[in-house]
């Protein structure tokens, strides 16, 4: 199981915390961008994201919880990131959106809310490099995990294996060394506040044992 830290809840001074926490045993940093129209919560500019992670060197995993996609991908993407995430119910032509950041050379997620069932996205499969199912409400960090999530990890794990997809399974919301245990069909689990709000290095060995 791979680690996306985010550090939404990260404390201050940010730069330097998230230094720390990207020199630790996390696979990924993931960004939770916001722009306070497709969530009511709003995170930073892409300048302020870019000054807070200058210094990391792990691979970032970058999430937009935004409405105007497009304008975020030409943002975003000047970081280069591995993997870039999109809402499926943000866009309307989802094949050019997907299309859209394969062009640019990044690998292209897909991201369902709690309410959208994985049979709504089940023909975008084949060309998805990641598929994050959102285990809370997307907006707000520190909210408790959707039980019936597990049901959507079992559908996309079973549906990979069975046509043989290449998707990564990653799951975001209310992950702790609790609930991680209830998500071991995925590949990637976005960790915040359960990492953020206590010693960081205490906090990852118990994700990892």
């Amino acid at each position: 199981m791979k680690i996306a830290a985010s550090f939404l809840d990260i404390k201050e001074p940010k730069c330097e915390e998230l230094t720390k926490l990207d020199s630790l045993d996390v696979d990924y940093i993931h960004l939770d961008v916001m722009d306070g129209i497709f969530v009511e919560n709003k995170t930073y500019t892409y300048e302020e994201f870019y000054n807070i992670t200058r210094l990391t060197t792990k691979p970032k995993d970058i999430h937009l919880m935004v409405s105007d996609v497009k304008k975020y991908i030409d943002e975003f993407s000047k970081m280069n990131p591995e993997f870039l995430t999109f809402h499926y119910e943000a866009v309307s032509e989802v094949s050019s959106v997907l299309n859209y950041i394969k062009e640019l050379g990044i690998k292209v997620g897909m991201s369902i809310k709690p309410s959208t069932d994985v049979a709504e996205i089940a023909k975008y499969l084949p060309y998805l490099d990641l598929v994050l199912v959102m285990s809370v409400e997307p907006g707000k960090g520190g909210q408790a995990f959707i039980e019936e999530s597990t049901k959507k990890i079992e559908q996309l794990y079973n549906l990979r294996e069975k046509e043989n997809y290449n998707y990564v399974i990653e799951v975001d919301g209310g992950i702790n060394d609790t609930t991680i245990r209830k998500c071991y069909k995925a590949d990637m689990c976005v960790v915040g506040s359960f990492i953020t709000k206590q010693n960081y290095e205490e906090a990852l060995r118990k994700l990892r044992d």
